[in-house]
């Protein structure tokens, strides 16, 4: 029989212990810390002896350790060192040996980026020029500030920026650069475009290629894409709302609402065909998205069918 592979979370851990024993030297107290860590559960000797083998394998003694993640702004010997464990772990999830791994990619740009959030996770962190950034569930941003410019580097997921400076602030997202001034704007990527809204103030695009400015005004909604800059006239959902811990929706397809709610919980979720063009119009808790699910038979002719806490499909009636 296969023996189990240890999970996502060991495996993590383990390659953290790694790169911080590395970056140590020689530290009896760390190395102490890791051996109870070890023997604390069998998952982590297993995942521990996962990552030394694959450590060996691919010969990645050369490859100089890397921190751990840290939500403080780091120097840039420690962001050089971050970047390079994160090649390292590109690497082990190419291995043909570590295919196993390659799903769990998003979880380890997210840990090596300078502040993330997990599944279900919102967060709050004031930045060096008195503005705010809040991150939704399951983002990731790397932060440049320095006598050039105030930078932002969205690497996934969403955040909300609330501008307190004289100085604009620049948000990098896969399909503009925005730049904040005075005002609260949030951007999330999806996997095809890039949402923009702005609370209040304003928001200036800047699109490769495109030497036209483009402005974002207060109250506006905004879809980025390979296509172009587009704005959206009727939202379905309050891009705002997740920073109260809440989902506001318009008449949003019962389908697109799923979609939103697996955002902010682990496992398979979805609706049968027959129902997914159903409405639905209310403000929804984010605290327990299971409970969520079981109120929805209260406002939509459906029900819950649920084989797992990490398994559940909403179904018709008939």
């Amino acid at each position: 029989m296969t023996a189990a592979h240890p999970g996502a979370t060991a495996v993590k851990q383990a390659i953290q212990w790694m790169l911080r024993l590395r970056e140590s030297g020689h530290d009896p107290a760390l190395q102490q810390q890791c051996a109870q860590w070890r023997s604390a559960r069998h998952e982590h000797e297993q995942a521990w002896q996962r990552v030394l083998h694959l450590h060996q394998e691919l010969d990645l003694r050369a490859i100089p350790g890397a921190g751990v993640a840290l939500q403080t702004l780091e120097t840039s010997q420690r962001r050089l060192h971050r970047r390079q464990a994160l090649k390292l772990l590109g690497g082990v999830a190419m291995a043909g040996s570590a295919a196993w791994l390659g799903k769990d990619l998003d979880a380890f740009s997210a840990w090596a980026a300078d502040y993330a959030t997990g599944t279900g996770e919102r967060r709050s962190f004031p930045l060096a020029d008195g503005s705010l950034m809040q991150l939704n569930t399951r983002s990731a941003v790397d932060v440049v500030f320095n006598d050039q410019q105030h930078l932002i580097r969205l690497k996934q997921g969403e955040l909300m920026i609330t501008c307190n400076s004289q100085r604009p602030l620049l948000v990098q997202t896969r399909d503009a650069l925005l730049e904040g001034f005075e005002g609260r704007f949030v951007a999330r990527q999806d996997s095809d475009c890039t949402r923009v809204s702005v609370s209040h103030g304003k928001v200036a695009i800047h699109r490769p290629g495109n030497g036209q400015l483009q402005w974002i005004e207060s109250g506006q909604n905004w879809r980025l894409d390979a296509q172009g800059a587009h704005r959206l006239e009727s939202v379905d959902m309050d891009a705002m709302a997740w920073s109260e811990g809440l989902i506001v929706t318009r008449d949003m397809r019962l389908f697109d609402f799923l979609a939103q709610v697996s955002r902010y919980r682990h496992g398979y979720l979805a609706c049968s065909d027959e129902i997914a063009d159903l409405r639905l119009s209310g403000v929804f808790r984010l605290e327990d998205p299971e409970q969520l699910l079981q109120l929805l038979p209260r406002t939509l002719p459906v029900r819950v069918r649920q084989r797992t806490r990490w398994w559940v499909r909403v179904e018709g009636l008939a």
